[in-house]
């Protein structure tokens, strides 16, 4: 297959003219990264109850390592936006963005060897060299590049990929299976970690911490990503289905179906959730609005949603003129139910998404607080490597607008096995055993796309 690959923005200096080309194409055509015909990298998968994105290639490439990381991210991406063509008759949501995510801990030099998350740098964002985006009814076919010869190398690329465009009937979608799973840490680890945590809550150290684990599957065939996605679009179609697969030799590929917004902006406006406590669903209606009550009115739930909420509204108080926030609601999935609560807030001018996702990462229904204090927990007690596991993914454009989702209800996926993550709040009355349950409930997500 022909590369869609053109010259990579590394730095502030590189980059120089992007153009943009796009055309209308037929409602059910399909890119290779979804139509299962060995897509080149890197590919990207992002789609919502709005908005369904395929891309392959990169006209640019943007990286970033440490603390700096999101307004070196900025930066970089003011330098190639700086100079650009787009036709004005691509609809907006067909305009240049850039798509990539960060990692959860940034500038850390004590990681894991497991999971292998190779390719996978503390900041990482494409601009797609080929891209299909269907939103409002419409589907377009974009194509992107950069340098002295954009404009012709964008025209070559629509030409070229336009015809190649697949309905995917033809795509054999099966889950590759499961053959084995391992925990990690074990239960008596685990339990061991819960009560530590614990003793830091009630010591004062710690308000909340959130503890993740691990679980290590085998798969009985090479991931299906066509196959992925659909059982997730299909089990979870309110939630943000991605798929990120870099373009560096021996990275795998970051998926999932995140419930969990954690910021979009749209000119001044700018809205949020926060997504914590949780239960099960129920076998009948009765016992799933009883287990909804009992959510409500669970004294360590709405205590570590009370804790998340004002978080979020003390970090977006920082920027913004005003915060409004709304009313606490029971979000329904098909495995679980969890209490949230929507903010919005009207921004001071000229704040980027980039400022609004490095004020807001990590909340605490990811990390805990007080944050530094959290953090270091996190890496005291957890046996590997968060990667982009619970961290900031999504997309922004040149004018700052953004949608950013957290990275939970996600897996990382090499050759034939895939590393599922979960993680658990935890305050003073927790229950090991109750946290236990909690995370085997949302590895259900991925394990059922799987198997």
């Amino acid at each position: 297959m022909e590369s869609a690959r053109a010259d990579l923005v590394e730095s502030d200096d590189d980059g120089g003219s992007l153009v943009v080309r796009g055309v209308p194409v037929a409602d059910g055509s399909s890119l290779p990264v979804l139509a299962g015909k060995g897509a080149e990298r890197p590919s990207i998968v992002w789609q919502g109850p709005q908005e369904r994105l395929e891309a392959l290639g990169a006209a640019g490439t943007i990286t970033a390592d440490g603390r700096g990381r999101f307004e070196a991210v900025r930066r970089r991406a003011a330098a190639l936006f700086a100079d650009r063509e787009v036709p004005a008759e691509l609809p907006a949501f067909a305009r240049p963005r850039l798509f990539g995510g960060f990692a959860f801990h940034g500038g850390t030099t004590d990681r894991h060897e497991e999971p292998d998350w190779t390719g996978f740098p503390d900041a990482w964002f494409v601009l797609p060299a080929v891209s299909l985006i269907e939103r409002d009814g419409e589907r377009w076919l974009t194509a992107s590049a950069v340098g002295p010869n954009a404009e012709s190398e964008a025209e070559r690329m629509l030409e070229r990929w336009q015809p190649r465009l697949d309905d995917g009937t033809d795509t054999e979608r099966v889950p590759p299976g499961i053959d084995g799973r391992r925990q990690l840490p074990e239960r008596d680890a685990w339990t061991a970690q819960v009560e530590a945590a614990i003793d830091r809550v009630e010591e004062g150290e710690l308000r909340k911490v959130v503890l993740a684990g691990a679980q290590s599957v085998d798969l009985q065939e090479s991931l299906s990503l066509p196959a992925v996605i659909d059982r997730l679009g299909a089990t979870y179609p309110d939630c943000v289905r991605f798929a990120f697969q870099p373009e560096k030799p021996g990275a795998g590929v970051f998926f999932g179906a995140t419930p969990e917004r954690l910021v979009t902006r749209r000119g001044p406006t700018v809205e949020t959730t926060a997504l914590a406590g949780s239960t099960g669903r129920g076998e009948t209606e009765a016992e799933d609005a009883w287990l909804a009550e009992q959510l409500r009115s669970s004294k360590k739930d709405r205590h570590e949603h009370a804790l998340v909420v004002e978080a979020i509204r003390d970090q977006l108080e920082t920027v913004a003129e005003t915060v409004e926030t709304g009313d606490r609601a029971i979000r329904k999935l098909a495995t679980v139910q969890h209490l949230q609560t929507p903010l919005r807030a009207t921004l001071a001018e000229g704040v980027h998404v980039l400022s609004l996702v490095a004020a807001l990462h990590p909340t605490p229904a990811v990390g805990g607080l007080p944050p530094d204090a959290a953090l270091s927990a996190i890496r005291e007690a957890e046996a590997f490597d968060r990667g982009w596991y619970a961290a900031p993914i999504g997309w922004f454009d040149p004018a700052g607008d953004g949608s950013f989702a957290v990275g939970i209800r996600s897996a990382l996926a090499r050759d034939r096995t895939a590393t599922l993550f979960a993680g658990a709040g935890i305050v003073a009355d927790s229950d090991p055993d109750a946290e236990w349950d909690e995370i085997q409930l949302k590895y259900r997500p991925i394990l059922d796309a799987l198997r």
